[in-house]
């Protein structure tokens, strides 16, 4: 198979072989979804419908709520009907979608985070200059760039990915279609090229995460300063769903890329797969709303 298009189809990975197994997967995988449905969806309305929570703060929030809702409707819905038909195919071009979004809203949930990590140092750090620097016209700058550097990262990377030429076969060892699957059926010096955008978004990600931890070194040394505990308590208290939602998804995703080979197996990246693509948007509303009594 010289190139994509000799491939008309490829073929997922089964998260069980027996029929019994697949329904539970089936139900299981309906239950996750629904309930991050309804969490975000309460999150959304109580953002969007209350006047108090018009801030940069939950605006940014409603933001990533979005972006962890299109994330788990990327992968989830084709698991489900693979599992309630007993079914594996997807037609090869099939697979750019959820390629393309996947990496969209990952890369601009990423970009969220550090966003939220400077409001959180701008209103501990500087709250007299927290009007002024995190303005509305601020916000949604920030917030278009966000959305924006994921869209045009999606874009390359899917782009160049479907443009290697694939002769490892057409199995798919993942329940959805993604990259580092993609990779392994290129058999070719053509996926340097991938890795060279792979070294460039990496080189980006450890930027943003030198920001973030600077970031929070001078918020741990603001609230420290301060004399009262349970006034350091009121102001940190907002960080940690922050922290949270920031350590489930940097320690998932890290371990599903970095991982090295010779620990790759199937059934460990179907487990690593789902908990970075499924978990974290079905247990961040529930992050969201601990101790907050505004949601």
């Amino acid at each position: 198979m010289s190139n994509g298009s000799s491939i008309p189809q490829c073929l997922l990975l089964p998260f069980a072989d027996t029929w019994e197994l697949q329904l539970w997967h089936f139900w299981l995988i309906l239950a996750i979804p629904l309930a991050a449905l309804l969490g975000h969806s309460l999150i959304n309305t109580s953002t969007a419908c209350d006047q108090h929570l018009h801030t940069p703060r939950y605006f940014f929030l409603l933001s990533l709520s979005l972006l962890h809702l299109g994330c788990i409707s990327t992968t989830v819905p084709k698991s489900k009907a693979n599992s309630l038909w007993d079914s594996r195919p997807i037609s090869y071009t099939a697979c750019a979608a959820p390629i393309f979004f996947l990496h969209f809203f990952l890369v601009a949930e990423f970009y969220f985070l550090t966003i939220m990590s400077y409001d959180r140092y701008v209103a501990i750090c500087k709250p007299l200059h927290y009007g002024s620097l995190l303005g509305s016209r601020a916000c949604v700058h920030m917030a278009a760039a966000a959305w924006g550097a994921g869209f045009l990262s999606a874009l390359l990377h899917t782009a160049n990915t479907f443009s290697l030429p694939l002769c490892g076969g057409n199995a798919v060892e993942q329940f959805f279609c993604e990259i580092p699957q993609f990779l392994k059926l290129s058999r070719s010096h053509s996926y340097l090229r991938e890795v060279g955008l792979f070294v460039i978004a990496v080189c980006v990600i450890f930027g943003c995460f030198v920001f973030i931890v600077g970031s929070y070194v001078q918020i741990f040394r603001a609230v420290l300063r301060i004399p009262s505990e349970q006034g350091c308590h009121k102001a940190f208290s907002p960080c940690l769903p922050h922290l949270a939602m920031l350590s489930l998804f940097v320690s998932t995703s890290a371990f599903a890329y970095l991982k090295p080979p010779t620990i790759s197996s199937p059934p460990l990246d179907l487990v690593v797969s789902v908990l970075y693509s499924v978990v974290p948007p079905a247990v961040n509303p529930l992050i969201c709303s601990l101790r907050n009594q505004e949601l």
